[in-house]
């Protein structure tokens, strides 16, 4: 749910710097967390800066992710004669969002066959063979662009890759939320949202991992760019144990979070399955804390499935319940949106907020300075400018809601003609779990000192830059509900 094009032209606008010159190190170490130990030299010029003609180079890889050491198969179509892959670890490097770790000799171009598009649900897939196989050796856990270039130099694109951390126990989990890129990708024309024609109703119903990510806007990326690398780099300078995961891995693995000290999801994390909402809801009410840094999580009900290339490559998502043939075979798996009916399951027994509208563009206004997470660092009624957007989310009792709950940010809003809050909201669970969810996807960009959304506002960047900071440090140490219980102030605020 979001006004694409627009919105994301602004984030990457705000949310991206480009690195000065540096001397590239190859490597296969990730960011140090030591403070006694050497920074790592970042890698300059990473960046997509000549996307060429619509698909003069493009690719995907057989897998979201991987654990260290193992292949990952790419399926590269180029109209160039030869190519190069190059992959760079993502984080905080000195001077530099990016560090080599590998890079290929040229190698053979091949144009591959066009898309093609299955009915009934529109599927559009990329009927291509293996490129290459690239062996992951002893790269670390973490986040991956693979650059494509092709040997002229026209053109260039991303294939995004996660390489997962083996166990998350005692550590922040940042998950990659790759079924929202693929429900938003319209490479071939389709998503869940658009067809060539225009018309809403010709749209996917299913969408395949089988295919690139679009070039334009995307850069072959996925949303990795504007709604996750800027928290990813915070929080690896932070030097707090990190783990890596995507939400396809959360769907997987029901042991994915076994012992994790916290889970964050990023900037628009909004299509879910079953598993992965009973695996996190698991992993909260077992003590592990929970960070929402966007303002529509948890708002599309999907399921996967296989294709050709491996499980779970198939997101499924009617958004009706009567349009899905699962309706009549087994309804709760029936995808529609998460708090409609028959089988209503709203997001916000999860969040404790829930979404409402988009698009807006409002400040962030304080509601209670008491607030463990606020206090010493902003005041009540202070506004930042700019950070409510693009869409957002409030405490709706007309919905179920967890308590205690404490509004921490409650920020005026118009939306579509209807005057409205936005709320950022901090819960606690009976197994000392904390859980935030800041109702506002722009949060993640005013993290940055350039965040187009804030105008650069020093204030705002340093005050959401402390929030953040001080919640990373505390859902690391354990469970943050204990130490930190919120104080309901519902009531105080006239939320009823």
């Amino acid at each position: 749910m979001i006004v694409r094009l627009a919105a994301v032209l602004l984030l990457l606008a705000g949310c991206q710097s480009t690195p000065p010159p540096t001397s590239p190190t190859p490597s296969t170490t990730a960011p140090t967390t030591s403070a006694t130990a050497a920074p790592i030299a970042g890698t300059p010029g990473w960046q997509v800066t000549k996307p060429g003609l619509p698909h003069e180079i493009e690719g995907f890889a057989d897998r979201v992710s991987a654990l260290p050491g193992e292949d990952v198969r790419l399926f590269v179509s180029t109209t160039a004669a030869e190519y190069t892959v190059t992959a760079y670890r993502m984080g905080a490097y000195q001077t530099s969002e990016a560090h080599q770790v590998w890079q290929s000799g040229p190698l053979p171009g091949v144009q591959q066959p066009p898309r093609v598009v299955e009915a009934p649900t529109n599927t559009v897939v990329a009927p291509w063979q293996p490129s290459l196989t690239l062996s992951t050796g002893t790269w670390p856990a973490g986040d991956y662009l693979l650059r494509l270039d092709t040997r002229s130099g026209s053109a260039q694109q991303f294939v995004p890759l996660t390489l997962r951390t083996v166990s998350n126990k005692g550590r922040v989990v940042i998950v990659n939320a790759v079924t929202t890129w693929q429900a938003y990708n319209r490479w071939g024309g389709y998503s869940l949202y658009e067809a060539p024609d225009g018309k809403r109703a010709n749209r996917s119903r299913a969408v395949s991992f089988d295919r690139p990510y679009q070039a334009q806007v995307m850069q072959g990326a996925g949303d990795f760019l504007f709604f996750e690398l800027p928290f990813l780099t915070f929080a690896e300078r932070l030097g707090i144990d990190l783990g890596y995961a995507t939400d396809i891995d959360l769907h997987a693995d029901p042991h994915l979070l076994d012992g994790a000290r916290a889970v964050i999801t990023l900037g628009h994390d909004e299509y879910w399955s079953t598993a992965m909402r009973a695996h996190v809801t698991a992993a909260r009410d077992a003590g592990t804390n929970l960070a929402f840094l966007g303002g529509n999580e948890v708002f599309r009900h999907i399921r996967l499935g296989p294709t050709a290339n491996g499980p779970n490559r198939l997101e499924t998502g009617y958004k009706s319940f009567a349009e899905d043939p699962m309706s009549k075979t087994d309804p709760t798996e029936a995808t529609q949106d998460w708090r409609f009916p028959p089988h209503p399951r709203p997001e916000s027994v999860l969040l404790g907020n829930i979404y409402q509208c988009n698009p807006v563009e409002a400040d962030l206004v304080v509601a209670d300075e008491s607030s463990w997470l606020l206090a010493g660092i902003v005041q009540k009624g202070q506004k930042l400018p700019g950070l409510v957007g693009n869409e957002y989310a409030n405490v709706d009792l007309t919905y179920p809601t967890p308590r205690p709950i404490q509004v921490l940010f409650r920020s005026p809003v118009t939306c579509r003609g209807k005057a409205d809050f936005a709320d950022t909201t901090y819960y606690s669970t009976p197994s000392g779990a904390g859980v935030f969810s800041a109702g506002t996807q722009y949060w993640i960009c005013a993290l940055s000192p350039q965040c187009g959304h804030s105008q650069g506002d020093p204030i705002a960047h340093q005050a959401i830059t402390a929030i953040t900071e001080r919640m990373l440090r505390a859902f690391a140490a354990g469970p943050a509900g204990a130490a930190h219980p919120a104080v309901d102030n519902l009531a105080a605020l006239g939320i009823g």
